[in-house]
């Protein structure tokens, strides 16, 4: 999908020509902030504080309301952190759903965000499906494809909002790579290459006194049939899905668990047959020792490749092979109309991670304050996950598991959703 908004590059002659992404993403027929709530994420918890951190970044949203976690004290004392009323902290998501509906139209929360565990997802965005709020929520999309497509049902029978945090589109040099590839700067893709190396869980062969899960993503019962691929290698596969365009027809995967007593893959490689043609290999790994989060994405087409690199990424690398390679640069009046709608600061100003998942926010603001507001959609659609890229990546961790166990023969993404 394509971002509804369109302007001029930004100048780059002095810093008081740059306009706030904030300006950009003026909330059209709102005269207000919308009003966030909050399920999980309460207080220790990373990914919840990122959101938050990320929905505040434009002024555009406030954290209203949330139920934080399932221990009600704790859900009391993270309202506290976030100075909320008390009236709107609440015990359980189901409370929450039913109260916030109930609060007339100028009260009431305009959408939440859903950042509680896998297995809790499809639950807690059915709740507020419902009763007819908005949601942003965290990835993977449910805890199995068989929740997803139930998921994906109540979200087309509701008519709200979904977008899904697949945060790493949200960078404008990817954005930038994705206009690129439009407009056919690199020709016809033959190849993509993804990889996601991470080496944290390789700690864990230092302790293996108690037999424990010390991650929750480890335990079946709370994150679904895969750790690794379920996590960051559905990361990598949208990356590479937002970037071309491409669809995958089949995979071959072989999943691995490396650390002793864990029920879970901590390691997945693959290759992948794109639908027209293309070829591709996606790696994901926790203990690819001494990486920290090195997602990066190559591909290659008939009149030249990109290359993108999540640790640096305000820079994307376009290649030739007649000619020297250049590295375009976030922030410069040589950006497309897609990078330049999701920067905020000029060149020389480095955005990355909060930002990344800002633009998530921003995007999906839009399309909530229209529907808020009563205004119909842009043909174009807005630039953000939605629940369709949700329940592909449900499909991929399926097809990817499925392979791997029957010795990594092909497996068509297809089959799920035919099933």
């Amino acid at each position: 999908m394509h971002s509804i908004w369109s302007q001029k590059n930004l100048s780059q002659s002095s810093l008081d020509k740059v306009s706030p992404l904030g300006d950009k993403f003026a909330l059209l027929n709102m005269n207000r902030k919308l009003r966030m709530g909050m399920v999980g994420g309460g207080r220790g918890a990373f990914i919840g504080t990122v959101h938050r951190m990320a929905a505040n970044l434009d002024g555009r949203i406030e954290l209203v309301a949330g139920c934080f976690s399932s221990n009600p004290e704790k859900s009391r004392l993270s309202g506290e952190d976030f100075f909320l009323d008390p009236s709107r902290v609440y015990t359980s998501y189901e409370e929450m759903a039913q109260a916030e509906a109930a609060l007339p139209a100028d009260k009431r929360i305009d959408f939440v965000s859903i950042v509680a565990r896998n297995d809790l997802h499809y639950k807690v965005a059915k709740c507020f499906l419902d009763v007819g709020i908005h949601i942003i929520c965290e990835k993977p999309l449910a805890f199995s494809f068989a929740e997803g497509k139930l998921l994906q049902e109540a979200v087309r029978a509701s008519g709200c909002v979904f977008a899904l945090m697949h945060n790493y589109t949200g960078y404008p040099m990817v954005k930038e790579a994705r206009q690129m590839v439009q407009e056919g700067k690199i020709g016809k893709i033959l190849k993509v290459v993804v990889e996601y190396p991470q080496g944290y869980a390789i700690t864990a062969l230092k302790d293996q006194s108690d037999g424990s899960i010390s991650n929750w993503r480890m335990d079946p019962s709370i994150s679904g049939i895969s750790n690794c691929i379920g996590d960051i290698g559905t990361h990598a596969e949208n990356l590479a899905q937002y970037i071309t365009g491409l669809e995958i027809d089949e995979i071959a995967a072989e999943l691995s668990t490396f650390i002793p007593g864990r029920p879970l893959d901590d390691d997945g490689n693959m290759l992948v047959r794109y639908k027209g043609g293309a070829k591709g290999i996606l790696y994901a790994s926790q203990i690819s020792h001494g990486d920290e989060n090195n997602l990066n994405i190559r591909v290659y087409g008939t009149e030249g490749s990109l290359e993108w690199h999540q640790e640096h990424p305000n820079e994307l690398i376009l290649k030739h092979a007649e000619r020297p390679r250049q590295i375009w640069r976030r922030g410069n009046s040589y950006n497309g109309s897609a990078a330049s709608k999701f920067t905020r600061t000029p060149f020389g100003h480095p955005e990355a991670f909060i930002e990344a998942f800002a633009n998530i926010y921003c995007a999906a603001a839009e399309a909530i304050s229209d529907a808020v507001s009563g205004k119909s959609a842009p043909a174009e659609g807005y630039d953000f996950p939605s629940i369709d890229d949700g329940v592909t990546g449900m499909a991929f961790i399926e097809a990817a598991v499925r392979s791997s166990k029957n010795n990594s023969a092909w497996t068509k993404l297809e089959a799920w959703f035919s099933a």
